[in-house]
């Protein structure tokens, strides 16, 4: 039996592995669509680049952080057990990258490119690992001490903390650090709007997410002995109800419409294998209407310029989602149980609080050495001219 599950459980993971790694392709067109056309390229190019760089310093440090295991063994230790510990790291790795790519779109249209890689570097191989090691793999005994004092660990199945609360408390420290984008609100309190570029661009997108969402839910089991079909549902209903409160609360504008259904997902994560799926469904619902009404909140009366929204989208619905499975995932409302709501809560508060200080010293740091932003010319050029020397359409007819 061993020798039959471990070729299936290493094709299980690679293909969760493969489909998150097509998520990636659904933050760049959502980034791409909502800021303005001069900065298309650099969303483009950012989300491919900040992977790359993810992979070298996981692969490098982040993992051997988190799990206490490297791979620059000989390669016939590697290929043991069909290889199975590489898939994982695949896998992982994919989780990991997601951090710079949501912090991407909080700081979109005026960041500096190479000091933005530099920042992912020591976001994927130190901040992120740190709290992935404690969540995940028990590191410093403190889920020891969650069981031993609440009865239950902290319980993140999917990541709804340990990937979206943390990449996007972080992009909060990384948007403070930047500031807003020049023009974008006045000295009187008037508040300049930059209109998405592409509605399409924003819903392929989200689309791209919300499908590849299910390989990040569901294969999150690791292994084809542990899948349930629980997750999927979960996965389901909670986008749905994201969805249709985003859609009324938002007004119908398509901009919500399309993040309802990411706020339901994030949301879901940490308690999509022990909840119920009315459970999930309100879960989702909450998570529509928190990123709707956040998201308003912090553009308008805090004039926080996260440009895509992802402290609501990630930080505050991630959060949500950490506390939402100790409420939803219990017995009492019809779930599996083995949660603790004091242990989802303290696990949560950990990880911002590793997210955010983390993302504040890592930005304000290089901020202090480097400089983040692009020069006021170099941002109303934008990016793509400014870094890339090229714009997302050209200026004249091509077909010559």
């Amino acid at each position: 039996m061993h020798d039959i599950k471990t070729p299936s459980d290493v094709l299980f993971i690679l293909l969760g592995a493969i489909m998150i790694l097509a998520m990636h392709a659904g933050f760049a067109f959502l980034e791409l669509g909502t800021v303005r056309r001069k900065n298309q390229v650099n969303a483009l190019v950012k989300i491919l680049c900040d992977f790359a760089v993810s992979t070298l310093a996981y692969f490098g440090i982040g993992y051997a952080i988190a799990y206490g295991q490297s791979f620059f063994g000989p390669a016939t230790e590697l290929a043991t057990h069909n290889g199975y510990e590489l898939t994982k790291f695949f896998f992982l790795l994919t989780f990991a990258a997601a951090v710079p790519a949501i912090v991407s779109g909080g700081i979109a249209e005026r960041a500096r490119f190479y000091p933005q890689l530099i920042a992912t570097f020591l976001l994927v191989a130190f901040v992120y690992p740190l709290f992935e090691g404690i969540a995940w793999n028990g590191l410093f005994g403190l889920q020891d001490w969650l069981l031993a004092t609440f009865g239950a660990n902290f319980h993140d199945f999917a990541g709804s903390v340990v990937v979206h609360a943390v990449g996007g408390w972080i992009a909060l420290g990384a948007v403070l650090m930047l500031g807003a984008r020049h023009g974008r609100y006045g000295k009187s309190g008037e508040i300049a709007a930059h209109p998405p570029s592409s509605i399409p661009f924003l819903a392929l997108g989200a689309w791209i997410l919300i499908v590849g969402w299910f390989g990040f839910n569901v294969m999150s089991a690791q292994t084809l002995d542990k899948i349930s079909g629980l997750v999927a549902m979960n996965s389901l209903m909670a986008m749905v109800g994201g969805t249709l409160v985003a859609l009324a609360a938002g007004r119908n504008d398509p901009g919500f419409v399309h993040n309802g259904p990411l706020a339901g997902l994030v949301a879901i994560c940490a308690g999509s294998d022990v909840m119920h799926p009315l459970g999930a469904l309100a879960t989702g619902a909450v998570a529509g209407g928190l990123f709707v009404y956040l998201f308003t909140l912090t553009q308008n009366r805090w004039k926080i310029d996260d440009v895509l929204g992802v402290w609501p989208l990630h930080g505050l619905c991630g959060a949500w989602g950490g506390l939402a499975a100790g409420i939803f995932g219990s017995t009492a409302l019809g779930g599996l149980g083995g949660v603790s709501f004091a242990a989802q809560a303290i696990g949560t508060g950990l990880g911002i609080s590793i997210a955010f200080s983390g993302g504040l010293i890592v930005y304000g740091g290089l901020k202090a050495v480097l400089g983040l932003r692009l020069s006021t010319e170099e941002e109303f050029n934008g990016a793509d001219l400014s870094i890339h020397k090229i714009a997302a359409t050209a200026d004249r007819d091509t077909w010559w």
